[in-house]
């Protein structure tokens, strides 16, 4: 016969749960009980380990650390924790479909060998799906309003990377 556990000790007292900063990042509740100063970028990398999003300056130029929040482009090194309080924040990671497909941007991305060296097109294509989600049929002036940096110079490629989701999107085929 299996032995009986041990009650436990009566003189435990539950504590209240800690207070903090509660956002939900690719759709799971995380709750920031630090520095409510911490930009999100090191949120993302340090604490989630979420290395996609990259570290590329400290002042929102470059847009390698570009995420979505409550679905409109946010840069990750300008976002304190504290005013992320309550939001939604998509980082590349989270993009793919909840069946583990690609978003019709990666694969865009993929099928036009958009990547060279990779740093920043994780930021390019979170970039890429704010544009697309307000302007679904973009053209060259919209694409060219991206303000993300790539030092390899894909921009030819990543824009026809854009121009192939968006057909895709449109057409409802993924």
């Amino acid at each position: 016969m299996p032995a009986i556990p041990p009650s436990p000790p009566t003189d435990i007292v539950p504590q209240p749960i800690r207070g903090g900063i509660d956002v939900s990042i690719n759709g799971k509740h995380f709750r920031h009980t630090g520095d409510p100063a911490m930009p999100l970028l090191w949120y993302l990398r340090d604490i989630l380990r979420l290395t996609g999003c990259k570290y590329g300056c400290d002042d929102r130029s470059c847009g390698a650390c570009s995420v979505l929040v409550d679905g409109k482009l946010g840069r990750a090194c300008g976002l304190a924790m504290r005013d992320l309080a309550g939001k939604q924040v998509t980082t590349i990671e989270g993009l793919a479909g909840t069946d583990g497909g690609l978003h019709p941007l990666q694969q865009a991305w993929i099928a036009e060998d958009a990547i060279l060296c990779g740093y920043c097109q994780p930021g390019q294509i979170m970039a890429a799906a704010d544009l697309l989600a307000r302007q679904p049929n973009p053209g060259d002036a919209d694409i060219d309003g991206i303000a993300n940096l790539c030092r390899c110079g894909s921009y030819p490629r990543i824009r026809r990377a854009i121009l192939r989701a968006a057909k895709t999107m449109r057409s409802g085929a993924q």
